[in-house]
């Protein structure tokens, strides 16, 4: 039996309550290449992974968090602790989903065993099921040396935004054939290694579709394609929490919208006086 965490209504803290549902597992996650598409999120705190855990397979807790939550320019900034408090936050929150942690920039690309140090800290910190590194070929060995020592680990193909700096900018990748066959020959080395799943960003469909065919494991597709065996976004793009929507992404809802509303009627509440009202306040006891 798993645990999960649930809003206590009368102290609106967060306490464990057992689940009878089992928590997926990562070959369960390598099983799905080629069936029902997986669904996968981000994740950043517990009532967010509360609110999603029913609907994905896994929840990913990006490094994306140093835009989303600590408003830095990249993902370059985010570090270990930052990763690791806010994972084991998403852990506490699910009990359905696989979590997979980001590794953040400069936690895993000096040596193997650096990255091995970084992932198992990470695992033990946080208890999520497997970590997530960006890189191509150059990093086939590291995930094989992870992946052999009990380390799952997922890939990052194509935009890979820690390489920012590198790239120049978030523009899509592969659209000349030798940058095309450059990402199609790095997944294919990640899955060979022995990632469990890789998420192909940002590439041109016919690369995504390319990759999707050769590789045995799952591709998550986002700014990809359909045909990838799953795909996954920020929440709070999907959301709808910022002004900006990137291409590749579909506004579900408008949230920010939504709350602004709110929030300027509590406003006019408070203002007024109308609030709190009687149903919101203590009377004395008789």
């Amino acid at each position: 039996m798993s645990t999960t965490f649930t809003l206590d209504t009368s102290t609106s803290r967060a306490n464990p309550t057992p689940s009878p549902m089992k928590r997926l597992t990562v070959p369960a996650i390598r099983k799905q290449k080629g069936g029902e598409p997986l669904v996968m999120l981000t994740a950043y705190t517990v009532r967010m992974a509360q609110l999603l855990d029913p609907h994905c397979d896994m929840l990913l807790v990006g490094d994306s968090l140093g835009q989303v939550i600590y408003g830095l320019p990249s993902t370059v900034p985010v570090t270990l602790e930052m990763m690791a408090a806010h994972g084991a936050a998403v852990v506490r929150g699910s009990y359905h989903s696989v979590v997979v942690i980001d590794m953040p920039f400069g936690s895993f690309e000096a040596s193997r065993e650096k990255a091995f140090e970084s992932a198992a800290w990470l695992l033990k910190q946080t208890g999520a099921a497997a970590v997530k590194l960006e890189g191509g070929a150059a990093m086939a060995p590291t995930v094989a040396f992870l992946s052999e020592r009990g380390i799952p680990v997922m890939g990052h193909v194509g935009l890979t935004p820690q390489a920012v700096n590198v790239l120049g900018g978030y523009g899509a990748r592969g659209r000349t054939p030798q940058e095309a066959s450059k990402i199609i020959a790095d997944a294919t080395a990640i899955a060979d290694a022995g990632a469990f799943a890789i998420v192909v960003e940002g590439v041109v469909e016919p690369i995504a579709i390319a990759i999707t065919q050769a590789i045995d494991c799952p591709t998550i597709g986002i700014g990809a394609s359909a045909q990838c065996d799953g795909q996954v976004l920020v929440s709070e793009d999907m959301l709808g929490m910022f002004e900006r929507t990137p291409r590749f992404v579909k506004r579900f809802d408008d949230l920010a919208g939504r709350i602004s509303a709110a929030v300027a009627t509590y406003a006019t509440d408070v203002r007024s006086r109308e609030f709190p009202g009687a149903e919101q306040t203590y009377a004395p006891k008789d």
